[in-house]
């Protein structure tokens, strides 16, 4: 049986998720075998696996870190929010129903021997578990019905390192307040403390440490310095949202704009555009904000029908209109693409029910249907006429989620296009250089810039250079005898 580690933070924004990749990674560079676990995620960024089952994107990033591949085992339940009070839950990879807050909390319980099946599967192929805990162990208002902090670690026996992050501020208070509402027992089980994303000279923090086992026994694994790293992250708590991320300035080539859609789901996509150099991305939520973008995207969304009412009531929809008539380049990927369509019918309330006119910028018609499309996709877009051309012949990767079909022109499938709009169902088509290169020439060439397009790195490609980066940090920053020591190796 696999021997594991629990991460758990004081609270969500800590770096749990990072923090267990790059712990994944380094013991995997040290020759184990492992796996990421994590029983219930919150998160709109998922992914497919590669038969056809949903997780969240970060256990998907920690199965890379952890050199494997992905499965539902990793992440046996996924909640999607549709709304303040629903969600869209996932047992095993699969859509189980629509569930307000408190349905879901009564009959939770009900799931732990899915989530004592997978890890065992996970055990048998693993030397090592790394798991990730959720949000805090200490809301003591949701403590017994707990079965993703301490609740899991006393179901696996998992010996738990408590992660706080000192960026904001108040870090040790952090450790010291959820060390006090924790029970004995569960105190007993928390055998190091990490602090996360500390800035500046360790050395004027090493007092404070020494001081606080005055009020806490349990050593300190280590400091973790802030390091600026581009890897998938957990969507509620993401800078990435924040509205500033490489903002138009003096060098910028090509500006992007992505609409902040209020259910906007896997913005992982555009990761790679925020890369290149000259390339400006940002996330907007004012119609006005879209002036001057050379492409606007409409990314997906878990409420495909009430964010399409949202851009129509904010003016979103009449501004991309106008700026599709002007030969702007507009992008929808999944939801964005259904968006751009004639029409949106729900007719068996697989979301919100209904049915909503869509922008018409494309010819396809979407119906809603009772199962959930979950695929990877290997394709090749067909013959693209108009300003897509050069993308025609290309190989795309990525995978499907959405529900329903849309109908249109077959022959240019993964992709849809009219004029200056395109859609398309594939999350993840500007991971390779050689699509993303292909659409800034097609910009570029609008614009009449003649310096070559930047060169770009595959999403994988970099990928793996940001978990190596972040392995490197944490064997320079924790004390891995320690680690070792409490993993039981």
């Amino acid at each position: 049986m696999a021997k594991n580690l629990m991460i758990q933070g004081t609270m969500s924004g800590v770096g749990k998720s990072i923090l267990t990749a790059g712990i994944l990674r380094v013991l995997h560079q040290d020759g184990y075998r492992v796996a990421p676990f994590k029983s219930q995620n919150m998160a709109l960024n998922s992914f497919v696996t590669p038969d056809g089952k949903e997780i969240g994107r970060a256990q998907a990033l920690q199965a890379a870190a952890a050199g494997m591949e992905p499965s539902s085992d990793m992440n046996p339940i996924l909640l999607k929010p549709m709304g303040d009070t629903t969600s869209q839950v996932i047992i095993n990879g699969l859509p189980l129903a629509n569930m307000k807050a408190r349905d879901y909390f009564r009959q939770k319980k009900s799931y732990i021997p899915d989530i004592l099946a997978a890890y065992e599967r996970l055990a048998k192929e693993a030397d090592i578990i790394v798991i990730e805990g959720a949000g805090s162990p200490v809301e003591i208002n949701l403590r017994e019905n707990d079965i993703v902090n301490m609740g899991l670690a006393e179901i696996l026996d998992a010996p738990v390192f408590l992660a706080g992050d000192i960026d904001p501020g108040g870090v040790f208070a952090q450790l010291l307040g959820t060390m006090n509402l924790l029970s004995e027992k569960e105190r007993d089980r928390v055998k190091g403390l990490i602090i996360n994303k500390f800035r500046g000279d360790v050395t004027l923090l090493e007092p404070g440490l020494d001081m606080f086992k005055a009020y806490c026994d349990v050593p300190f694994v280590g400091v973790v310095p802030f390091t600026l790293l581009d890897l998938d992250e957990e969507d509620s708590v993401s800078e990435r949202l924040k509205i500033r991320n490489r903002a138009d300035s003096g060098d910028t080539v090509v500006s992007i704009k992505v609409v902040r859609l209020p259910f906007i789901s896997n913005y992982t996509d555009f990761t790679i555009l925020e890369n290149i150099p000259g390339v400006s991305l940002s996330y907007v939520n004012a119609p006005e904000a879209l002036d001057n973008a050379d492409l606007v995207i409409i990314p997906g969304t878990k409420n495909t029908l009430g964010d399409l009412k949202w851009l129509k009531e904010s003016g979103f929809s009449d501004k991309i209109k106008e700026l599709a008539a002007g030969d702007t380049f507009i992008i929808g990927i999944c939801g964005g693409f259904q968006m751009l369509g004639r029409n949106v019918k729900d007719p068996d309330h697989s979301e919100i029910g209904g049915q909503e006119q869509g922008l018409s910028l494309l010819p396809v018609d979407t119906v809603f249907e009772k199962s959930k499309n979950l695929r990877q996709v290997n394709a090749t877009i067909g013959a693209v006429s108009g300003v897509y051309g050069p993308l025609s012949g290309m190989s795309v990767s990525g995978y499907e989620i959405h529900m329903g079909e849309s109908t249109g022109n077959r022959d240019t499938f993964p992709v849809i296009t009219e004029g200056s709009v395109l859609g398309t169902y594939i999350h993840g088509i500007f991971d390779t250089a050689e699509v993303t290169g292909a659409l800034l020439q097609i910009i570029y060439d609008k614009k009449g810039i003649k310096t070559p397009v930047p060169e770009i790195e595959d999403a994988f490609v970099h990928q793996e250079k940001e978990l190596n980066k972040l392995a490197d940090v944490l064997r320079q920053s924790l004390d891995w005898e320690l680690i070792y020591r409490t993993i039981g190796i």
